[in-house]
């Protein structure tokens, strides 16, 4: 069996009889090759399938020109779409991605900051597990430019950009109001995380702003079966077991938010097998405007993540410290949080007269 072999500049040299450092200025579109000459190198080393070695180009540039990426769940919607954004952004500036996944996984997670380190990534976007962020830090320390997404590590003085989760629950949850709800109820996802927090945070404040009491706690954990593993998308059976118990309670609040869409789906059914009128007799919320939220019967208003956006903003902010890593005088950490939209549809228009 013939064993192939990489094709080099000194194969694309010799067939156009240039020299190997013409095939080298003009694949690198330096200044001192003219067009033609250029053109007629691109060519044939496309015919020959010539292949840059990204090694080789590491250690004479000093720079891996590849970006780290670890996320916590790649089943999320939000996730996907951040992913193929910070691709996309960096791929225009000539980087490829790295990515790890660590299932809000402690170990996993510190094990990424090391695989991060080892393998010399030239920065980093980083949705960190959140508790102890050491090995972040010392990542940072290491002179490998971070930006955290989505959350931040209050501890430490890092680049964030995320979305602004307390705005957005806190006026997802004023609309419901507005729309005469006076008994509200939050299905929030039972992980200690700090989007779980600031959802709970802006939902209580407009609930304080409206003068709006409760006998009990609004606030219903939803005891994910994600815990299983955090690479799987929530579970809707989850809220729709908690609805169901407030249905035969019969303590049914004028409205209920949940900290994402696919609770909804839950409390959708619940309430439909209830006889009870999403819209009408019930107002619902949700947050993140996944792709089957326009097509639920009635259509779900919910919250819309800016996740290209933030994806977009991340990757330029860690370019920036990238290209003024090393200079003289720190410059002090950003903190960017990316306001959300409301997507109003016909779960929270209540007919007039339903509410009291």
């Amino acid at each position: 069996m013939v064993e192939s072999r990489r094709v080099t500049l000194k194969d694309i040299a010799k067939s156009l009889g240039v020299s190997v450092n013409t095939v080298s200025r003009a694949l690198a579109d330096k200044d001192s090759v003219g067009e033609d000459t250029r053109a007629r190198i691109k060519a044939e080393a496309a015919r020959l399938g010539y292949v840059p070695n990204s090694m080789a180009r590491s250690l004479v540039l000093g720079s891996a020109m590849t970006l780290g990426l670890v996320i916590t769940n790649p089943s999320n919607p939000f996730y996907a779409r951040l992913i193929s954004t910070i691709e996309q952004r960096g791929r225009t500036h000539g980087y490829s991605l790295m990515l790890l996944v660590t299932e809000e996984s402690p170990d996993v997670d510190r094990r990424a900051a090391d695989t991060l380190l080892r393998w010399g990534v030239d920065g980093a976007l980083v949705v960190p597990v959140q508790g102890e962020g050491e090995h972040w830090e010392r990542l940072h320390e290491s002179g490998i430019p971070m930006v955290c997404l989505n959350r931040d590590v209050p501890t430490l003085d890092l680049d964030f950009v995320g979305v602004d989760y307390h705005h957005a629950a806190y006026e997802a949850t004023r609309h419901l109001v507005e729309g005469g709800a006076r008994s509200l109820c939050l299905f929030e996802e039972d992980l200690p995380i700090s989007p779980v927090a600031e959802r709970i945070a802006g939902f209580r404040k407009a609930l304080t702003e409206a003068g709006i009491e409760s006998s009990g706690d609004p606030v219903i954990s939803v005891p994910t079966r994600r815990r299983e593993s955090l690479a799987l998308p929530w579970e809707p059976a989850d809220a729709y077991r908690l609805a169901q118990d407030i249905v035969s309670q019969g303590d049914l609040p004028d409205a209920i938010m949940v900290g994402n869409d696919y609770f909804a789906l839950g409390v959708y059914r619940a309430l439909t097998e209830a006889g009870l009128r999403v819209g009408d007799d019930v107002l619902v919320g949700g947050f993140g405007d996944h792709p089957f939220s326009a097509y639920l019967s009635p259509g779900l208003t919910t919250v819309r993540l800016p996740a290209a956006q933030i994806g977009t903003a991340a990757v330029d902010l860690l370019l920036q410290r990238m290209r003024s890593h090393g200079d003289d005088g720190e410059t002090a950490a950003e903190k960017r949080r990316e306001r959300c939209g409301l997507v109003v549809r016909a779960s929270s228009r209540a007919s007039k007269g339903t509410m009291t």
